[in-house]
């Protein structure tokens, strides 16, 4: 799945600290809601996305790569890509997402609102 493709789904699940309007996990929640998509936000308001009653279709992680790995092993969710925006990759990361054959694309949701939300 490429970026275009992640914003044409509807249901996504930000990790990372959606609350604090000055990070970027919040920025993203609130520009994907203000564009018509369903967003959750997992980290400081859910704690895993276990916790989301609904299926996920993008699972975005903009949040610490250690962080983002225990989110991924603990998660029982089926859902279609994770988009790992910058800085929240690791080694370590990619390889448990190879390892499980979890569909992944590192790329930035904000791009994808300016690119494909108009």
């Amino acid at each position: 799945m490429d970026l275009k493709e992640v914003m044409e789904q509807k249901v996504f699940a930000v990790a990372g600290n959606t609350l604090d309007k000055e990070k970027y996990a919040c920025k993203i929640k609130d520009g994907l809601i203000k564009n018509g998509y369903t967003a959750y936000g997992v980290g400081k308001e859910l704690d895993s996305f276990n916790d989301i009653d609904e299926d996920i279709d993008v699972i975005d992680l903009c949040i610490n790569p250690v962080r983002g790995l225990e989110l991924m092993k603990e998660c029982k969710k089926d859902f279609k890509c994770i988009v790992i925006q910058p800085g929240a990759e690791s080694d370590e990361l990619k390889a448990y997402l190879d390892e499980k054959e979890m569909p992944y694309i590192e790329s930035c949701i904000l791009v994808g609102l300016s690119l494909y939300c108009r």
